[in-house]
């Protein structure tokens, strides 16, 4: 062969290989579904912020690349409370907050999120996946257009930070707290001002003296949020919101265009988000809550009983006039819920809550001990 017809059909063989290459990608980047996922966070945010981003890339590695997800943080594409609105008409085909930020649509959203000296975050799943909870949030959330799934827990949360002592009922008359959803109902029986802010907002305020205390989540939220530089009481426990299931929201018509196994790889990543949300909050809760008592000087307080007790007779009211002035639905999903929990608590106070107790008395054991 002369060298020059070796070099016209190598160019030619070439040039062919990358007209073929070049006609097949836009084939291949046809297949795969591009989605964007909205979320109620700041960005990085531990925890909830970067159980979002997990989720994203969970979806896309269980998927061999065929769903892409691209995350956008509060702020980014909408407002940190739109996310519902922004899934509902379709901005975004996903998105990742806590369902209390939309009681404006319907009441009971709040009580797929946390209900005030409800269930912890392993009942609440319990109640979702094993006990009609998720058929009666599917039949709440078909009004809207959208579908919801337990993508994450928050386990047992904090009652928040205050600025000044609270000893008795009393001292929540005229307080302006920081506290959404069915927890705000519950504190403003007892005299309080509940307010409604995005994660990203709640320093400032607490620092200008727009809110006199705030709860957000916990010691793993709370110390790179920066709380503790304003306020330096923490009280426990967070009977507010004992477990707050996180959800990942999807617009129906999208979801469902999807085929069967793609969908069924979001359930599965979604099942796996949640657990991996909510034992990563149990341990790193700890570490934090350390943290900020050595470091930074936070006092980590217990409710006395009878705030406790006068908490808990207004949680108790808030749910039965929910009850009463509620629509057919309001009522089953009360009765559902309320049923789920008491199953759950029958063996629980039993077994579980009678460990933890025996875990705490005086004897000897080995390695670092709980401070």
């Amino acid at each position: 062969m002369k060298r020059r017809d070796f070099l016209t059909k190598s160019v030619l063989g070439g040039g062919a290989a990358v007209a073929a290459t070049t006609l097949a990608a836009p084939a291949i980047a046809q297949s795969v579904i591009e989605w964007r996922m909205v979320h109620s966070w700041p960005k990085g945010l531990p925890g909830v912020g970067v159980g979002a981003e997990r989720l994203a890339r969970r979806i896309e590695a269980m998927s061999g690349g065929r769903m892409k997800i691209n995350v956008f943080a509060a702020g980014e594409l909408v407002p940190a409370l739109g996310c519902m609105d922004a899934v509902m008409d379709g901005t975004a085909e996903m998105g990742h907050d806590a369902s209390f930020y939309h009681v404006g649509k319907h009441p009971m959203l709040a009580a797929f999120f946390a209900v005030p000296f409800g269930m912890t975050g392993d009942e609440q799943a319990a109640w979702l996946l094993h006990s009609g909870g998720q058929q009666l949030w599917d039949e709440l959330n078909s009004q809207f257009g959208i579908i919801s799934m337990p993508a994450g827990q928050t386990s047992a949360q904090s009652f928040g930070w205050f600025k000044k002592e609270i000893n008795t009922p009393e001292d929540f008359q005229g307080l302006k707290i920081r506290m959404p959803g069915l927890g705000g109902e519950m504190v403003k029986k007892l005299g309080a001002t509940p307010v409604l802010l995005p994660g990203g907002e709640i320093f400032a305020a607490l620092q200008s003296g727009a809110v006199d205390a705030a709860e957000f989540i916990g010691p793993v939220n709370d110390l790179p949020m920066g709380f503790h530089q304003v306020a330096k009481i923490s009280y426990g426990p967070g009977v507010q919101e004992p477990g707050g299931t996180v959800q990942a929201m999807f617009n129906t018509a999208k979801f469902q265009e999807l085929p069967t196994d793609l969908q069924e790889i979001i359930r599965a990543a979604c099942h796996a988000g949640h657990e991996d949300m909510k034992v990563e909050y149990d341990l790193q809760s700890g570490r934090a809550m350390e943290t900020l008592r050595v470091e930074h000087g936070v006092e980590f307080r217990r409710l006395e009983r009878p705030v406790l007790e006068a908490l808990g007779k207004a949680a108790g009211e808030v749910i039965q006039e929910s009850y009463d002035a509620g629509d057919d639905l309001t009522r089953r999903i009360w009765d559902s819920y309320l049923a789920s929990r008491a199953d759950t608590m029958r063996f629980l106070r039993f077994n579980e809550q009678a460990f933890l107790n025996a875990r705490t008395l005086d004897f000897p054991f080995p390695g670092p001990q709980a401070t």
